[in-house]
């Protein structure tokens, strides 16, 4: 296929029915009211390896002659589309390669190992590792099965759409993350089949713009570390770009500020966990609220496999940002009973110490005062405000910390 059509995508679905999860679309009521608009999540991070990548890499699989299935197939990932093709690869009885950068964390390793590939560590870089992995497919007669440019893969994607529009059938715009393209690639074309007068809208990391400079002509220029390493794409595909660019709206950009506060309301008003990709839509939509403003907005989770880590540092300062968990830096003097005095205040004032540190001779005040810097969980902005009148009352100069380092 040079192309992809809405029979390829409908090819497609007939092909996947029964061995890929058709994932909820559910209302996000909470959401909504934040974003000014009626949201529906799509939630592809409910697959079974977390992310929609099943879907292209399975039909690409399923494609292949059985010449082809018996030589064996290599892609090149360092995160979902990995784990796609190795647990569809060994479902089918395929031999699977899959190629990663060195640097690639030994959990995702150990978990695309798990599924019965062959991992190869080689390059500094993507780009080193992806053309090792083509120097290797034709080396060894191997089929490469590549994670977005890709005829089959694109088909593949466009499934979601497909389940989407079944699901929730008046939707006026879905908002899908981009990387390399194919899944808004293979949605849009769907999408615009079923529903013609449908907007289909990108979003992208905006350290990592390279479809949106691509369709307009303009120099790529893509660099930095960002939570959305899923789509921290540097060179969009030939083939989803023409695609992108007959069927596809607009592409937005989503700051990192933007991408870990999506992942945060996710989980905090959501109760769903999804990696920086899979934040993009929502973060997009809370940023540009006008423009959707009173819409019907199909917003596509495109995965959930966010490190542990990460997420609980997301979490804890996205508790910061919302004065959930601050850091008051409290006055008082050096004398026996003062420390009791001060942290009575803040229980009567009904916040929760978390941390004390006690400073005499590192903090640049008077020999006869003391400092102690406190970490208190608290109700919110209002009630931290409350908590230092309080203590400035109570005879303690407080300030309130930037942050909890």
């Amino acid at each position: 296929m040079s192309t992809v059509t809405a029979a390829d995508v409908q090819a497609a679905a007939a092909r996947l029915f029964g061995r890929i999860a058709a994932t909820p679309a559910e209302a996000a009521p909470r959401l909504s009211e934040l974003a000014g608009c009626e949201v529906f999540l799509k939630l592809e991070n409910q697959q079974h390896t977390g992310s929609f990548k099943e879907r292209g890499a399975l039909n690409k699989l399923l494609s292949l002659s059985e010449a082809e299935r018996a030589a064996g197939v290599i892609a090149m990932s360092a995160g979902n589309h990995a784990q796609a093709v190795a647990c569809h690869a060994a479902r089918l009885g395929i031999k699977a390669t899959i190629v990663m950068p060195s640097f690639t964390p030994f959990t995702k390793v150990e978990r695309t190992e798990s599924y019965g590939a062959r991992v190869v560590l080689e390059g500094e870089t993507l780009s080193d590792a992806a053309a090792f992995a083509q120097e290797m497919a034709a080396r060894e007669g191997l089929v490469f099965v590549h994670p977005y440019d890709d005829a089959h893969v694109i088909a593949g994607q466009g499934t979601v759409a497909l389940e989407f529009l079944e699901q929730v059938p008046d939707l006026d715009a879905l908002v899908v993350p981009v990387g390399g393209g194919g899944l808004i690639a293979g949605m849009a074309v769907a999408a615009k089949a079923v529903k013609p007068d449908i907007r289909v809208i990108g979003v992208e990391c905006a350290l990592y713009p390279s479809m949106r400079q691509a369709v307009r002509g303009e120099p790529i220029v893509c660099s930095g570390v960002t939570i959305a390493e899923g789509i921290a794409v540097k060179a969009p595909g030939g083939l989803t770009k023409a695609l992108v660019e007959q069927h596809v709206e607009d592409i937005l950009l989503a700051s990192e500020e933007a991408l870990e506060s999506a992942v945060f309301r996710m989980v905090t008003v959501q109760k769903l966990v999804a990696e920086g990709a899979g934040a993009a839509a929502l973060a997009a939509v809370l940023a540009e609220p006008g423009r959707f403003q009173g819409k019907r907005v199909g917003l596509v989770v495109s995965g959930g496999n966010i490190d542990a880590r990460l997420l609980a540092q997301v979490l804890m300062r996205g508790l910061v940002l919302e004065g959930r968990i601050v850091r008051l830096r409290i006055a008082l003097t050096d004398a026996p009973g003062a420390l009791a005095k001060a942290t009575r205040i803040l229980g009567e004032a009904g916040a929760n110490i978390v941390e004390v540190y006690h400073q005499r001779l590192f903090h640049d005040v008077p020999v006869k005062m003391a400092e102690i810097d406190v970490i208190l969980e608290t109700r919110d902005r209002t009630h931290v405000q409350a908590i230092v009148d309080r203590l400035a009352a109570g005879g303690f100069p407080t300030e309130l910390m930037v942050d909890v380092s």
